[in-house]
């Protein structure tokens, strides 16, 4: 049986040479991203808090999920559209008196989309999960749409640039990304109660993102392993003018995307938590 295994051997220079199952990135891009005065949806305790004072601030933030959506371009063969939401779980200070703080939490939800090359081809790919049994029999009969890549988004925790309580009336107070009802239940689970839609003033916070998207595919190589860079290319975009001049000149923190970054921030970070 041992005659049966699968070498290397004669495909490259012996022990500088390995032969891996890995996914191929076939386009990423980077990005910075400036939301400006988007609305928190808030629970009753935070509408009841925003009635009675404007005097807020953001005491902790963290993206509690996100949803992407990969979807081929008309017309335009090997280039996807990625469609993401991101919902954002935010923790707030209210100064409702002298030396009386009151914290309260929200949700915003922001979408971007991004256009990168994905490739294609015609493979059905099928993969073992570890539990399958041998009488098990698929949930689904019925043939594949297509071989989409698989898109991947890292993001830095939102850096939140300026909040602001707006009234109802406010020629700026339109809200058309989604409603409460379209959060999901993980997101608000957490949350100090249900949040709530209608109310007559609402939170607004401006938000900004670093971020990374890719689109990669499966494939099988004999390579040589070589430390992964941050792209240089900027996303493409369909937003309008960034208004948010501040975070148009921050430097780009590539040193959070690399595997040292990540442990010096963790010792930064050992006793903060967003509770997400």
């Amino acid at each position: 049986m041992s005659d049966n295994r699968f070498t290397c051997s004669g495909l490259g220079n012996g022990k500088d040479t390995v032969c891996i199952d890995a996914n191929r990135v076939l386009d990423s891009c980077r990005d910075r991203d400036c939301y400006e005065n988007v609305r928190v949806f808030l629970t009753n305790f935070g509408n009841e808090i925003i009635d009675r004072t404007s005097n807020i601030r953001v005491k902790d933030s963290c993206i509690a999920w996100a949803n992407i959506t990969v979807d081929p371009i008309a017309f335009n063969k090997g280039f996807y559209s990625v469609n993401i939401r991101l919902y954002i779980k935010l923790t707030f200070e209210a100064c409702l008196a002298p030396s009386r703080i009151q914290d309260f939490d929200g949700v915003a939800v922001i979408d971007k989309n991004v256009i990168l090359f994905g490739g294609e081809n015609n493979l059905n790919v099928f993969k073992s999960n570890g539990t399958s049994g041998f009488c098990d029999m698929p949930i689904d009969l019925c043939c594949s749409e297509g071989n989409l890549p698989t898109a991947i988004v890292e993001a830095l925790n939102p850096i939140i640039l300026g909040v602001k309580v707006i009234e109802k009336k406010h020629s700026h107070c339109c809200f058309c990304c989604c409603s409460c009802g379209d959060i999901p239940d993980g997101v608000t689970r957490n949350l100090s109660g249900g949040l709530i839609d209608d109310c007559d003033r609402y939170l607004t916070v401006s938000i900004g993102i670093f971020s990374i998207v890719r689109l990669v595919r499966p494939a099988q190589y004999l390579i040589h392993a070589t430390e992964y860079m941050v792209p240089d290319k900027e996303c493409t975009t369909h937003s309008e003018e960034n208004p948010c001049e501040i975070f148009n000149h921050m430097a780009f923190p590539v040193h959070e995307f690399s595997a040292g970054g990540s442990q010096l921030s963790n010792k930064r970070t050992d006793n903060k938590t967003c509770g997400c």
